[in-house]
């Protein structure tokens, strides 16, 4: 009996001591987005230019209307005001200690292996259909998994604020030229704007059931199976290439939103999709050191084809011939090999950096047309992947700019 009261005396004066001491903490709010300092500044100037207003929520419904019509030059400086007010709350230490992730397996949307199915069952007309937006190089896609250690590796190096890779001791800045070289996306061109009047979608949004929710995957990929190669199909497949591969969120699904650079799909080819893609996968990844979301957003598959490229595991200097694009090297006997080989060496990171020289103004040759391989090599120093493929008869076109070290 004396030794359960001491016990219950125990419990009660560490909980006292437990809740005293949460008292003590002073809890700094989280720093608000670029929506609300926009917001704020808004709707001030909305209620004193309009009297006659019914009160702060048709101020709030005028605010938000102009936010969807701005483009995103004109949401920089919320933008920018708000990355600085997060980075001083960091630095000043008011930020809560994160705890501890207990994740031990990367959970993404990112999902290479599901668009590989749908691209092997496009017709012929189809795929010309997807030739001509500018995507041609995703119909030489080989690689049908992510290998999730690596990725969850190169996560952890991944800085948000200068958009680069920590690897071999050295910060690898991200470019979308890098991703034109890795993917075959166009890396320049018109910026994609997600945003505009809503009523200049509200058909299309119908159209895909997207009334309330984002746009399902599963229902693209019904609608890609059908014959067609006409308008609908090519909305379809550039909402479902986004969803799946290259700008893939914590959920199953599109975003309407994009609807917006997808009303005229004459101009798809013309957008700077390499940007589009680095912009979408800093934010989300930056969602997720934050802790926001448990699932990591952002085309994975880019990142981990830019680390094979970029980590030589040979160890030798002479020039070794690559792929343009990467995409069309990295099939799933080449990344085992690959992954075999780290393991040998002690795991990632443990090759060398491979030193390139690239030129900001190169011209891709129209290596997006072709399918079934690539027309073009270049020479780049100690680039470590698996074995080529065999050289076609074609005529190989080495890039300018690409120098040997």
């Amino acid at each position: 009996m004396v030794n359960l009261q001491k016990v219950e005396q125990h419990v009660t004066t560490e909980g006292q001591r437990k809740k005293n001491k949460r008292k003590k903490q002073v809890l700094v709010p989280r720093p608000a987005c670029s929506w609300v300092y926009f917001s704020k500044e808004f709707i001030k100037e909305y209620i004193a230019s309009h009297p006659e207003s019914p009160g702060l929520k048709a101020a709030t419904k005028a605010a938000s209307n102009a936010w969807k019509s701005m483009s995103l030059e004109e949401k920089e400086k919320y933008a920018r005001h708000a990355r600085e007010v997060w980075d001083g709350y960091l630095s000043s230490g008011a930020a809560p200690n994160p705890k501890p992730r207990k994740q031990t397996k990367l959970v993404t949307r990112c999902s290479p292996g599901r668009l590989f199915k749908v691209l092997q069952r496009l017709t012929p007309e189809q795929k010309e259909a997807v030739k001509s937006m500018g995507f041609g190089s995703l119909l030489g896609l080989r690689c049908r998994t992510l290998r999730r250690s690596l990725c969850l590796w190169l996560l952890e190096r991944f800085d948000t604020t200068n958009c680069s890779l920590e690897i071999c001791n050295v910060d690898v800045p991200l470019t979308p030229n890098d991703v034109e070289m890795v993917l075959g996306l166009s890396a320049s061109g018109k910026e994609v704007v997600n945003s505009g009047p809503e009523d200049m979608i509200s058909d299309l949004r119908n159209s895909y059931n997207a009334i309330n929710h984002g746009i399902s995957v599963r229902l693209l990929e019904e609608q890609l199976a059908t014959a067609e190669s006409g308008d609908d199909f090519k909305r379809s497949f550039v909402l479902y290439v986004l969803g799946t591969l290259l700008c893939p969120t914590a959920r199953l699904d599109v975003s309407p939103s994009f609807l917006h650079f997808l009303t005229n799909m004459d101009l798809v080819h013309q957008y700077n999709w390499g940007k589009f893609l680095l912009d979408r996968l800093v934010r989300e990844v930056l969602r997720f050191h934050q802790g926001k979301q448990r699932t990591v957003g952002g085309c994975l598959l880019f990142l981990q084809l830019f680390y094979y490229e970029n980590i030589s595991l040979e160890g030798s200097s002479a020039p070794v011939p690559t792929i343009v694009p990467y995409l069309f090297s990295w099939g799933e006997e080449e990344i085992a090999e690959r992954e075999k080989r780290e393991k040998e060496l002690g795991g990632y990171g443990s090759g060398e950096l491979a030193s390139k020289k690239k030129c900001h103004h190169m011209e891709f040759p129209e290596y997006r047309d072709h399918p079934d391989g690539p027309l073009i090599t270049t020479e780049i120093s100690r680039i470590g992947h698996g074995p080529l493929r065999p050289e076609s008869n074609e005529t190989s076109v080495v890039f300018l700019g690409i120098e040997p070290c």
